[in-house]
């Protein structure tokens, strides 16, 4: 390929988009971002954009690179990465008929008929009906078909995000195997769509042919046509080679190829994956993901609200620290970040438990957060920590299933997102797991894990072995100290691990009677 030894990763995040420019030794040569409002609400719970936003974004953030130096001429290819589980229902030009509906809407579809049938009645026995129940409520397609029939009727495709602005890429309506997270009828184990007989098809009713084509990872989806060239100044006709969806991009970002590294995701949603070539439920009827390495799965159990709780205390309780932090000019983080060092390991006996939002198996649907412990001599400060070490309970707690289900255990954690910037979230870390806990020298581990993928894809690299290996980068390690190792674990195993089975009856007690959540 010449001197064309760059590769130019497209990150759509829940916040921002990032137009990255990697190169082959991982190292990040030029970054735009353009930050956007996650989303609009015309109703409680739900969560919409307009698709247009994403493209714009796209388009400014590429333009802005090239700004930045003579990087276009050297761009071998580009891979593309996005926030999981984001639908857009779009004609056959390719045109949204409605706003995109957000992974973090949370409207539900009440009355949908029970799976009946042979699976019914397996279901039944098995004792997930209700589970089925609930996929079926929180599905988008059946909220759309119920509500916008309309719509519905004139959709052409049913696409997730990735496969939106790969079709604003490229003109094809195709999306790569490990962009596939949502609630769509797809084989995780077998990582295509479903076969014609399985049960995902009678509960989230898509027509087949509404589905994009799906490519594997490291395989190309089409070239940059001549108008996204135009729009975004990406060279016409440089390949798109499919990458997967954040998080999946992440792991590999992180250097984890190897299910005895865990990798940590202190993000929006908090995740722990471990790359598996093996197909294992970490927690029962939830299936791993599909991996940004081809054939294989992304082990993972999530926190569904995670480190959007640190950004709720701050709205809710940090004013003064944000004021302060302006008259300083120091960042916020800052002065947070001293919240955890005015508390000591343990928050003083403050446990959480948080479940802020509920999930589909475990926690349950009825599940709710919780605080216990409290005392006249808790702060604000205490409150805080309590946050970072609940989260950190949560995560081994996730550890410890993925180790029961695949029988390795893991003996190395990496830290990437937002949350992994903290250092004393990252010794917490540590010190919870009793592990030492490294976070990556290049922070923008989902856009690096995407160029990964198109590194292999191009012949750049010869394998995503050696990709990986050249490509990520561990920076600063955080070992446990022993003692408060010894403290929380006292407080993980006695406490923590004892509050979901005692407080889920009084949650379910909250639901009956207050009717959240529903």
């Amino acid at each position: 390929m010449g001197n064309r030894d760059l590769l130019l990763s497209i990150d759509n995040g829940t916040q921002s988009l990032k137009a990255l420019i990697f190169d082959l030794e991982g190292e990040l040569v030029a970054k735009e971002q353009i930050i956007f409002e996650p989303y609009y609400s015309k109703n409680p719970g739900w969560a919409e954009q307009d698709p247009d936003v994403f493209w714009k974004s796209l388009c400014r953030a590429c333009q802005g690179l090239w700004k930045q130096g003579e990087y276009k001429d050297r761009i071998a290819g580009v891979s593309l990465t996005t926030q999981r589980s984001t639908v857009i229902n779009v004609d056959k030009n390719g045109r949204p008929l409605r706003p995109a509906m957000i992974w973090l809407d949370q409207r539900k579809t009440y009355g949908q008929p029970p799976l009946g049938g042979i699976w019914g009645l397996l279901f039944k026995l098995a004792r997930v009906s209700n589970t089925i129940a609930y996929i079926q409520t929180e599905a988008e397609v059946n909220w759309i078909r119920a509500n916008q029939p309309e719509i519905w009727a004139d959709t052409h495709k049913y696409l997730l995000l990735s496969g939106y602005l790969t079709y604003m890429l490229t003109g094809e309506f195709v999306d790569s195997v490990g962009c596939q997270v949502a609630m769509i009828p797809f084989d995780y184990k077998g990582l295509r769509w479903a076969s014609d007989r399985d049960w995902k098809w009678k509960i989230l009713p898509v027509e087949r042919e509404l589905l994009p084509g799906l490519i594997r990872p490291g395989q190309p989806l089409g070239s940059i046509t001549r108008k996204a060239a135009e729009e975004t100044g990406i060279p016409e006709g440089l390949p798109l080679i499919a990458a997967a969806a954040d998080k999946a991009c992440e792991v590999i970002g992180s250097g984890s190829l190897d299910p005895s590294t865990g990798c940590l995701s202190y993000g929006t949603t908090a995740t722990i994956n471990i790359t598996s070539k093996k197909y294992v439920e970490a927690v029962p009827l939830l299936p791993p993901y599909p991996s940004a390495v081809p054939d294989y799965y992304a082990v993972e159990v999530q926190i569904y609200r995670g480190f959007w709780m640190v950004s709720w205390f701050k709205k809710e309780f940090g004013y003064r620290e944000q004021q302060v932090a302006s008259m300083k000019g120091v960042t916020p983080e800052t002065l947070f970040d001293k919240l955890v060092e005015d508390s000591p390991p343990g928050s003083m006996g403050l446990v959480l438990q948080p479940y802020w939002t509920p999930g589909v198996k475990f926690p349950g649907p009825e599940a709710k957060g919780a605080i216990i412990g409290f005392g006249d001599v808790h702060k604000k400060a205490h409150v805080y920590r309590a946050i970072l070490e609940g989260l950190g309970y949560a995560l081994r707690d996730g550890k410890e299933r993925i180790e029961k289900r695949t029988g390795i255990p893991i003996t190395s954690l990496r830290v990437s997102g937002g949350g992994s910037q903290s250092r004393n979230a990252m010794q917490i870390t540590a010190d919870i797991f009793g592990l030492p806990a490294a976070r990556p020298r290049v922070y923008e581990t989902s856009g690096l894990g995407a160029a990964i993928d198109a590194a292999v894809g191009l012949g750049l690299h010869g394998d995503f072995e050696s990709a990986v290996k050249a490509m990520t980068h561990i920076g600063e390690i955080f070992e446990p100290n022993l003692e408060n190792h010894a403290l929380y674990d006292r407080l993980y195993n006695e406490v923590y691990q004892k509050m979901y089975k005692h407080l889920k009856p009084l949650y379910e007690s909250i639901r009956d009677i207050t009717g959240y959540p529903k």
